[in-house]
Formats: structure tokens, sequence, C-alpha cells
């Protein structure tokens, strides 16, 4: 009822549209003009609104103006009316869905912008109309039902002339129409039956290349829909044929029966013996003969007419009637039984009745009635026979499958646009919009994970079934994900600070032993591998204790931090790590390796330099004991063995350092 409200609106336009389709129809057959006026309603809505509208309101004018049809003849003969419903007008119900569907692509396309463009339609709708007026026309035809005139007595020229006139005045009258229709209206019929908001012109463009995949899930529930409705529509079809070809057959076996018995009635069962003996020369054979005769010329469809007496000899011939292309055999002749009889002969020879046989042989088509004549004394002396054609059943049947397929045509044309329209809203759409936001997402910073969930919200999908499910619990998933998410980044960051921590010495901020040991194990796994290439060099600070004793502690850190430095210039921030109080080490890897000795001659230079210069503070003449050693592969099995020999030369360099002291 809310819908219906909401878009009342839009209903009496489609409701007028239709109603001025059937009162252009009606003027056009009153006056007898030669035509239609009837789709000017189809083609406005279809421009205005698109398919699902414009087939609506073309399909309804077929259905509405074959009742109309119908109930006038009601009103001129009551009795013909009543038994035969004219079906003409819905025959062509799939023209108005082609006028539908084919005004619509036009309008989506700008062919409905200007007039220009508009003139531009009409051959081309006028080429379609008549083109499949008159397919659908012969098809008809070949019914033989006379009833059906439309379009007979025209050609593809006349036809296309007429088409184009009538095309002509509905296309120009429906775009004047559609220039006085307001904005809002028109934008509400484009998003009729939309079950989202589609406000993103990217995303439409993205989804409308994808639903031209053969794999996508449009094109293959378009193809189920499509494999249904020919099923359906040849199940149809097919049950319809087989139901009245079931009740024409009971129709000729109850008119060949009352036949047959008028034949019976015919014959004297009691001068049988005198025929079969006699011939013409019997008593009253001639007037039996002439009034079969006149039985048989009472219904156009009766074949052959006979009277066999069945013996075990064969079919002895009682009476047979010539035609024009097989002469009679002559009473008494003895024929022989027809394949088709033979599970009948024991009940013939009995004298008893037998079914009706329907038969397909070198005779035709044929329903053959079989009734037996029996004397005073109830004994079958003969069989009446007739041949009834069954060719009308036939040629009746053609006609009624082409009509069943013409009336299924615009029906299922109908349903299959309406049942694709409802799987575009319902389906299709807010399947492919939601997956591609999903695609769209970004996480590298806030204001992108934020628009993610604005993203998906905007879509605002209300199908109101397991497909808003679906979003419901999509949108509180992907925002309690970018929750989690920000939790997460939160928690990765406060780990990374965490390890550094773990891995920085809190003074001089550089790697401490942690990290040392950690460089150790990935070391001694390359010398295991036999990729080690690295060279250790050992740096041990002098006079720690002095400053620490002299100048206080504040003073001893500031001059571990001006060694630090001192290391880092030389060595790199990123190759030095103290392990220990006054001890750094400097761990030299790859084309550095190579390198340590200058490195080491570097540092020693600057130290000794640092000595004796007299401008400085104590604790900014930072003195050390510097060793090193690289590693020699084939010969050191660990880290630790490179790292010894570094610190024994640090060792003795010290006490070398001692040795030359003068204070």
């Amino acid at each position: 009822m809310l819908i219906f409200k909401r878009n009342i609106n839009l209903i009496l336009i489609c409701v007028g549209a239709t109603v001025a389709n059937i009162i252009g129809s009606t003027v056009a057959k009153t006056f007898h003009l030669p035509i239609y006026l009837d789709t000017g309603g189809t083609i406005f809505i279809s421009v205005l609104g698109g398919i699902a509208p414009g087939i609506i309101v073309g399909f309804a004018t077929n259905m509405l103006d074959a009742i109309i049809d119908n109930g006038l003849k009601i009103l001129r003969d009551e009795t013909t009316a009543i038994t035969t419903f004219d079906f003409n007008e819905v025959y062509f119900s799939s023209v108005s869905v082609i006028i539908a569907l084919f005004t619509a692509f036009l309008a989506q396309r700008g062919h409905y912008k200007n007039l220009t463009k508009v003139f531009m339609t009409i051959p081309a709708t006028a080429f379609l109309t008549t083109a499949f007026g008159l397919s659908i026309n012969f098809f008809l035809s070949m019914t033989g039902d006379v009833t059906i005139t439309r379009n007979l007595e025209y050609n593809f020229v006349e036809k296309f002339f007429i088409e184009n006139c009538d095309k002509g005045a509905m296309i120009l009258l429906a775009y004047g129409a559609t220039k006085l229709v307001p904005p809002d209206i028109s934008n509400r019929f484009h998003t009729l039956g939309q079950k989202q908001d589609l406000t993103n012109g990217e995303m439409l463009r993205d989804i409308g290349a994808r639903n031209l995949n053969l794999s996508s899930l449009r094109t293959k529930m378009l193809l189920t829909l499509m494999a249904l409705m020919f099923f359906t529509a040849a199940a149809i079809s097919a049950v319809s044929y087989i139901l009245y070809k079931d009740s024409a057959v009971r129709e000729r076996i109850k008119i060949a029966d009352g036949i047959t018995s008028m034949v019976v009635s015919s014959i004297n069962p009691n001068r049988v013996d005198d025929y079969l003996k006699l011939g013409r020369a019997a008593e009253g054979y001639n007037d039996v003969e002439r009034d079969l005769y006149r039985i048989r010329a009472s219904n156009s469809d009766i074949r052959f007419l006979y009277v066999y007496k069945i013996e075990e000899d064969g079919c002895h011939v009682v009476f047979d009637l010539e035609t024009a292309d097989i002469e009679a055999s002559a009473p008494g002749e003895i024929q022989e039984f027809d394949e088709s009889f033979y599970e009948y002969l024991p009940a013939l020879l009995a004298g008893k009745p037998i079914p009706p046989i329907v038969n397909d042989d070198t005779y035709g088509y044929l329903l053959t009635i079989y009734k037996p004549v029996y004397n005073h004394n109830g004994q079958c002396v003969c069989y009446a026979a007739i041949d009834f054609s069954m060719d009308l059943i036939s040629e009746y049947g053609r006609g009624f499958v082409i009509k069943i397929i013409a009336l299924l045509a615009g029906s299922f044309a109908f349903i299959f646009i309406l049942g694709l329209v409802f799987i575009e809203n319902n389906i299709i759409l807010p399947v492919n919009s939601m997956a591609w936001c999903t695609q769209k997402f970004s996480y590298k910073d806030v204001r992108s994970r934020q628009r993610n969930v604005a993203l998906i919200k905007s879509l605002d999908i209300r199908t109101g079934d397991e497909i808003e499910h679906l979003y419901d619990s999509l949108t509180h998933s992907i925002e309690d994900g970018m929750t989690t998410f920000d939790d997460l980044r939160k928690s990765e960051v406060k780990v990374a600070v965490m390890n550094e921590l773990a891995h920085t010495d809190s003074l001089t901020g550089i790697n401490n032993k942690t990290a040392y040991d950690e460089l150790t194990t990935k070391l001694d796994a390359e010398i295991s591998d036999g990729t080690a290439n690295f060279a250790i060099v050992m740096i041990d600070v002098n006079y720690l204790k002095r400053v620490n004793d002299t100048y206080g502690h504040e003073r001893g850190n500031e001059y571990l931090i001006n060694a630090c430095k001192l290391a880092c210039d030389i060595f790199g921030a990123e190759n030095v790590y103290r392990i220990g109080g006054d001890e750094f080490v400097a761990v030299l890897v790859g084309d550095d390796a190579g390198r340590y000795k200058a490195l080491v001659r570097k540092i020693n230079a600057i130290v000794t330099t640092l000595r004796f210069n007299d401008e400085l503070e104590p604790w900014e003449k930072v003195s050390a004991a510097v060793g090193s050693s690289l590693y020699r592969a084939g010969v050191d099995k660990t880290c630790d063995e490179v790292f010894k020999r570094a610190d024994a030369q640090m060792y003795k360099n010290k006490l070398a350092m001692k040795a030359l002291r003068a204070d």
C-alpha cells in the first residue's frame, strides 16, 4: 500500500497512456481508418520510464482491446460472441512489446532529446513494426482462419507506408507529451522498481561493462530465464496440442459413429446373403446402394464407405462405393485382411464390436469405424464401415499450434522483460554494487577507511529479502572490520614501539645487546650456509670511571654519548651496538667488511687528535681502545670466534695505550 501511494502519479500516467491507446484504436476501427493509432501511449511511457512501464502499457492495450472487441460482439450477436473469443488483437501483442523495447532503447541513447532525432526514429520504428506485423500475419495466415484479417490486404511497401504514417503521428504526439511531464516525475519513472540508491556514475559504468561478460551472474540468470520461458512455452504448446487433438479425435469419432449407424439402419440384415450371391440383381440392392451414396455425400470427410462380411478367408464385399480415384469392388469379392486389423480378427470373426481405428497409411490419415449389423436372431451378418478423413485435424492442429505460439509470444515477452527487470533491480544491481564497493576499498589511512564505510552505506539497498540481509550483514561486518583494523594498527604501532625499545639502548639510542645477540644468531646461520661475509670491530671506552668520579655521572653519560657518536660517524649508526657499560661493537657486513681496517685506522687517528686538543672539555676528549677481526671462511665456526679475536686485539691495544700514558 505504501508503494502504491508513493507511486500513485506514475500509476495514473500509465493508466492514462493505456486509455489513450484504447481510444486511438477505437477511433481507427470506428471510422475504418487504415492506421491503428494504438501505440502513442506505449511510445510515450517507453520514452518517459523505460522498458518495463512501456511493455506493461503495450501489453495491457492489446489485452483490453481484445476484451472490448469481444464485448462489442456480445452486444451485436450474443450467441456467436459468447461461444467464440476473438484473439485477433492478442496475437499482435508481441509487436507492442517490440515497440516498447525499441523506443526505450532509442530513448536511452538520446534519440528523443530533440525533434530532429525524433524524426529519424520514425522510419526505423515503422520498418520494425512492418516486418514483425507481416511476419506474424504470415504465420497466422497458415492457419486458414479467415477471421484473422489484420494486414492481409497489404504488401510490404504498402504496409511500410501506413506504418510510417501511423507511427509518425504517434511518435510526434508522444514526444510532445513527454515535454509536458515535470522532470521529477520523469526521474522517478527511471528509478521505478530500483531497490537502492544509484548515484555513482563510475559504479554504473563499471557494472554495465561487467554485465556484458558471458560469465556474469546477469548473463547466467538471463540465459536461465530464457531457457525456462522457452521450455514453458514448448510444454504449454505441446500439452495444448495434445489436448486439442484428443478432443478433436473424440469429436470425429462421435460424428463417424453416427454416420455408420445410419449405414447400419439402411441395410436389411436378412438379405445380406442374397446381396452376396446375386449382387446388384438381388431385390432391393440398388435401393440400398443409392441410400449409401446419399449418406456418403452428406459429409465430405467420408473417404470410403463399404459393407463387409468377415469370414476366415477374408472380407466378403457386400457393398463398396466407388470413388473418383478407386474403382469399387463387386459384391461377393474377397478382400484380404489389412494388417492394422490383425489384432481385431478374433472379435470380427466372432461378430463383436471393435474400437475405432486411427491409421495413417497409403490411403491417408483415416479414422475407421466398423459397426456390426445384427439379424433378428442377434447374429452378426456383416459389418458396416466408413473411413473418415482426419486431414482437417492435422490442418487445424497446425493452425492451433501457430495461434498458441502467437498468443504466447507477446505474453512470454511481457513476462520475460518484467522478470528481467525484477532480477536486475532485486539481485544483479545490489550484488554488483556491493562487489564494486568492496573492490574500491582502501585501507592505507583512517580517512580512506572511513570512506569505505560511507561508500557501502550510500547504497541503501532495500530489497526486503535475503539480499538486503546480506547487505546489512556486509555493512555491519565492514564497520566492525574497520574498527578492528584501526585497533590492530594501533596495536601494531605499540608492538613496533615496544620492539624498538627492546632493541634500543636507552642512553645512546643505538642498538643494544639484545639486538646484537639476534644479529649474531643470523650471522651463525649464514656461516652454516656458507654465505657469511662480515667483520667485527670491538670498541672499549677508556677513562669512564675517572670522568664519573671527577665530574659526576652526568658528565660520564655525556662522555659515553660522545664516544657513541664517534663510532656511529665512522661505522654507521645501524652497524653499532652497545653491549656493555663502556663497550661498543661495530659489525660490518658485505662490501663494508672489506673496509674495516681503514675505518679502524680512521677512528684511532681521531682518538689521537682528540687527546691532544686542549680546547675540549675532558668529557669531550673521547678515548677508546679498538680491536678488529674479519670472518675467515672455513676457519671460524661461529660469530663468537670472530668476536673473541677482535676482543683480544682490543685488549692488547688497551694495554699498549696504558703503557704510553704519561699521567
